[in-house]
């Protein structure tokens, strides 16, 4: 490029309606250690006031874990926020609802989670010129590879500006 030429400017954002591919799975990388401070921030500001998530002394007393969790509503919210760059950032319109919402294992402070998501379904809407509606299944892993969260989440999202 000489120096005379403006270099062409790139904006990180998600993908519009017609990038989506069904069946393809997207990994989130990288991961989300989840600290304590990130666990009582979130279950206090949220006015979840239940011991297991706040009370170490109590918690350590409380068969099988025997220790204090991670608040699941933190870790839909981070799973889903792992895959936002990747995704939907600047292109959603909405999220229009979630489904077959699982936590198969519990989450402890120092647990990474790492995220993918599976394209499950995409179609145009038919209310909404310019916008398609995608089917997201998104999978939470810890670092041994184990599942901790699945949501299925339908999501409006905006079809390539030029396309409508």
């Amino acid at each position: 490029m000489s120096t005379s030429e403006t270099p062409r400017r790139i904006v990180q954002r998600g993908l519009w309606y017609e990038e989506f591919e069904t069946g393809a799975i997207y990994e989130h990388r990288p991961g989300r250690t989840i600290t304590e401070a990130d666990n009582v921030l979130f279950t206090t500001l949220t006015m979840n006031t239940q011991a297991l998530h706040l009370d170490a002394a109590w918690s350590e007393t409380q068969k099988p874990f025997e220790q204090r969790l991670v608040n699941s509503m933190f870790t839909l919210s981070t799973l889903v926020g792992l895959s936002v760059a990747q995704l939907t950032q600047g292109t959603i319109v909405a999220n229009l609802g979630f489904s077959e919402i699982s936590f198969p294992k519990p989450v402890f402070h120092g647990d990474t989670m790492y995220a993918e998501t599976l394209i499950l379904d995409k179609r145009e809407s038919k209310s909404r010129l310019g916008e398609g509606v995608i089917t997201f299944e998104h999978t939470g892993r810890n670092q041994h590879g184990d599942v901790i969260a699945k949501a299925v989440r339908k999501t409006l999202v905006r079809m390539t500006p030029s396309a409508n």
